[in-house]
Formats: structure tokens, sequence, C-alpha cells
């Protein structure tokens, strides 16, 4: 039977959180700081990579495209949020619910493979260092950063176009946005073959890149251990040190969701959600500039070269 006819409603309403009003209030201002500082942290840190040539390297390559990869994400789900807690219709069209679960999939699939492709860049330019420059190629890192992009779009796409949900049980999501554990929870028929399409795809997108990161972590580890100088081990350490807290962050949060799927938990599925969708993206460039003497350094530059236009524009 065609999906089309056992679909009885046009959108779907999203319970999202409180409509305690207090509640509303406190919740749309917090998201909407962490909103603003996000898409300021991330265009700030894109814009200090781009025009800082000293920083045009492989590793702030793969830094300036999780950027941009935080940027998309968050604003795929915050600007709804933010618009609906104060609203009594909460709606959203079947085709826009469609469209923003696929994209959600798209990006958080991509950044999870990136975080591997940026432990692999440490692990090779820590335990190889003279070979760096040769392995990780600007060529090999548009053309990694292309299959990411091209393999995780055909995985997000690939179960909805070969069988689609049939979506007919109710119009309403426990949820704040169209999650696709949400959608699968409203769904009529038998789901089997999306479910487990979905746990695959994690399997290959979630899984098999963390344990990617773990090896290559262990690898940095004993290659930093035989560093001599205390110093030498402790700015190795520091290199890592960050990508190692948003990996823990971003994974820890995603295999929580997708591969503890209890009834206990769904209830709670869109307060974790909370941290990956909102949370990391925000520390991203907060933790990658902070900890990072280089970036920081860079950006002073930038705002003194700035303040120096500025000021010989006005004088003449």
């Amino acid at each position: 039977m065609e999906p089309s006819n056992q679909t009885h409603f046009e959108y779907f309403i999203l319970i999202g959180f409180s409509w305690n009003l207090e509640i509303s209030i406190l919740l749309f201002v917090i998201t909407l700081i962490i909103y603003m500082l996000t898409i300021q942290g991330n265009c700030l840190l894109i814009f200090t990579i781009i025009a800082s040539p000293k920083l045009h390297t492989p590793m702030y390559y793969f830094l300036c495209y999780l950027s941009f990869l935080d940027l998309c994400y968050s604003s795929t789900f915050i600007p709804k949020l933010l618009t609906d807690i104060f609203s009594k219709r909460r709606r959203i069209l079947i085709i826009g619910c469609l469209t923003q679960m696929t994209v959600g999939l798209f990006l958080a699939s991509s950044e999870c493979i990136l975080l591997a492709v940026m432990a692999y860049d440490r692990y090779i330019a820590i335990c190889f260092p003279l070979y760096y420059t040769v392995i990780m190629s600007w060529r090999v890192c548009r053309n990694s950063t292309i299959i990411i992009s091209i393999g995780c779009f055909i995985l997000s796409i690939f179960t909805p176009s070969v069988r689609p949900l049939i979506l007919c049980k109710r119009n309403t999501l426990n949820h704040y946005f169209c999650e696709a554990l949400a959608l699968i929870e409203v769904a009529c028929g038998d789901t089997s073959f999306t479910k487990v399409a979905m746990l695959l795809s994690s399997a290959f997108t979630v899984l098999a890149p963390l344990a990617f990161i773990l090896i290559s972590y262990i690898c940095i580890v004993i290659s930093i251990l035989k560093i001599r100088t205390v110093g030498g081990r402790s700015k190795a350490f520091s290199t890592c040190a960050s990508h190692i807290t948003v990996v823990l962050m971003f994974y820890v949060t995603i295999i929580i969701v997708y591969m503890g799927q209890s009834k206990n938990l769904s209830s709670y599925m869109k307060y974790i959600s909370l941290v990956y969708v909102a949370i990391t993206p925000l520390i991203n460039p907060l933790i990658y500039s902070l900890r990072n003497n280089e970036v920081k350094e860079a950006f002073r530059r930038n705002m003194a070269a700035i303040s120096q236009t500025k000021r010989r524009f006005r004088s003449s």
C-alpha cells in the first residue's frame, strides 16, 4: 500500500518542552544566547582560519569544516525551537519534518566521520611528523571532505527512499524537532527494516569512527610517552586534549540516544539531544580557540589589522 494512502494528516505537532510561561521564557533566553554565541563563535573561527595564512594547514582546514557543519547543524533545529517555544500551534509540515530529519542525519554523520579524520590527522602529525605533509596533502584533505559529504548524503537518504515510513498513528511528536527515532514511534506497519538500517548506519557512522578514534589516540599516547622532555609531552597532549573533549561530548550523547533505545530513555531523548544539537556546536569553537595559542594569536592579528584599516579609513 502506498504511504500517501496511509497518511491522514499534513503536519506534525511538536510537543517540545514545558508550556509553563516562566520556564518557556527561561528556555527561550538560554537557547537564544546559546544560538547567538554558536553563530558568533563558529563564524569568528572560520574567518580567523581563512584570513590567516599561517593557519592554512590540514588541521585547521578540517577545523574550519567542523565549524561549518556545526553552524548548519545548529541552524537546522534551533530556530524552529525558538519560534515554537511561545507558539500554541508548534506545527511543521510532513515534508518539512522529513527534510529536517534527513538534513540532521546528514550533518550529524558527517561530523562523526570528520572527527575520526581529525584524529587520524593528529595521529600522523605526532607519530609520523616527517611524513605529515606528504600523507596529509591538500589533495587528500579535499578528497576526504568530498567523500564524507557524498557518502553521508547517500546514507541519509537511502532508508527514506528505499522504504519510506508510513506516518498514520498520530500527528504529535514528543520532541522539539523531527528526530528519526521520534518519527519511527508514530509510523504504522512494519518498521523493522528502518530500525535495522538505522542501526547499521549508526554502526558505520558512529561506532566505527569512534573505534578508529580510540585506536588513533592509543597510538598517539604511546608515541607521546616516548618523548623525553616534559615540555614536549605537555605540548603534544594539549594539542589532542581539545579534540578528545569534543569527541566525548558528541559521541557519548549520540550513542545514548541512537544505540541505547529503551522505553525508559525515550521520554528523556529530547533533553539528551540538546547536548549535540546546542551545546556541542557552542563549545567546539571555544575549546579549539581558547586552548590553541595559534588560533588566539591569529585572531589578535586579524582584529588588529581590522582596527588599523578602520582608523585609516576614518582619517582619510
